[in-house]
């Protein structure tokens, strides 16, 4: 599949370049997608959850009534969970969320999300670019210009850039990468993922492993 390489301004340079069938062109396989979307979300989870058990509870220790003889069910504790005020039962305790999955599988799924979107023709292929300082107004002219403003974009870079990356730093819909940093769930929570030149090497390096 080929495809044409944009400049800043959404025009089109004459050039074009050819997405690797080898990873944007696979059949998608939906349950590496979601194990991998899975393991994202599970990790961002602070698993700091916590609830008071009745070992936590401040309150009286002596046995609330006698044990047999009031046609009740029998009690040895105000702080028991069945009482107004009592520890909770089998509440949340801090925890890990994050698994374990094989890189095999993570490419898979990474693989299999840019395919989807190169079906779909949610992929744009642009220039390498830089700024000369940090600006907003900068990032938000080149949106404009390939008429993502009102919608969510992710740009993938070949390497590190400072002022671009700080530029889009406070934009709620979009983000940027470095290529290196690809991950299944950014891609596919996107509507156009924007490539630049450099990057789109170093994704087919890395995914065709």
């Amino acid at each position: 599949m080929k495809v044409a390489v944009l400049d800043i301004t959404g025009k089109d340079t004459g050039r074009k370049v050819e997405l690797s069938k080898d990873v944007f062109g696979i059949e998608p396989n939906d349950h590496a997608i979601y194990l991998d979307v899975k393991q994202y979300l599970a990790n961002q989870r602070q698993g700091t959850h916590k609830s008071k058990e009745r070992a936590e509870i401040s309150g009286s220790t002596r046995k609330i009534k006698k044990q047999k003889g009031t046609g009740t069910a029998r009690a040895g504790s105000i702080k028991s969970g069945v009482f107004r005020g009592g520890g909770r039962m089998f509440g949340p305790r801090p925890r890990d969320y994050s698994f374990k999955l094989n890189k095999s599988l993570k490419r898979l799924a990474r693989k299999s999300a840019l395919s989807i979107q190169a079906k779909d023709e949610n992929v744009i292929v642009i220039e390498d670019f830089n700024f000369e300082t940090p600006k907003t107004k900068n990032f938000l002219d080149v949106l404009k210009s390939l008429e993502l403003d009102t919608r969510k974009s992710l740009f993938v870079l070949s390497n590190e850039n400072a002022n671009v990356y700080l530029s889009s730093r406070n934009l709620k819909k979009s983000k940027v990468i470095k290529a290196s940093e690809l991950y299944t769930y950014g891609v596919l929570n996107t509507n156009k993922l924007v490539i630049t030149e450099g990057s789109l090497e170093e994704i087919n390096t890395n995914l065709s492993k």
